[in-house]
């Protein structure tokens, strides 16, 4: 929320538009994404290794992936320096958010067999 807050009233005059408007979307995703790793973590009937790399896969993902959005919308490096940050941040968040599909599944089929 501090970030959000931030780019609504400090960086508005900063700016331009289309920058404001991806800062925006890279607080939206680390909002997002920290609240499933929220989710993950109280779950209950996920296997400690499985929430452990789950929130390992979302934790750099959100690092990478808004981290890079966050600081080349601000101008604070350059979009062409860190190229192949933001596509590897975004690869982790799939790869949790299939991991997490996967986990849930093996659990209700667990479940569903009785054991």
């Amino acid at each position: 929320m501090l970030l959000g807050a931030f780019g609504a009233h400090a960086l508005k005059e900063t700016l331009s538009p289309e920058a404001l408007q991806s800062y925006d979307t890279g607080v939206r995703y680390m909002m997002i994404h920290s609240l499933v790793l929220l989710f993950i973590n109280g779950a209950s009937g996920l296997e400690k290794k499985s929430a452990e790399t789950l929130s390992y896969l979302f934790l750099l993902g959100i690092l990478l992936f808004t981290g890079s959005i966050l600081l080349i919308s601000t101008g604070l490096i350059k979009a062409a320096s860190i190229w192949f940050v933001t596509p590897l941040g975004g690869l982790l968040l799939i790869a949790g958010w299939m991991g997490m599909a996967l986990a849930f599944f093996r659990r209700a089929k667990t479940r569903k067999q009785g054991k």
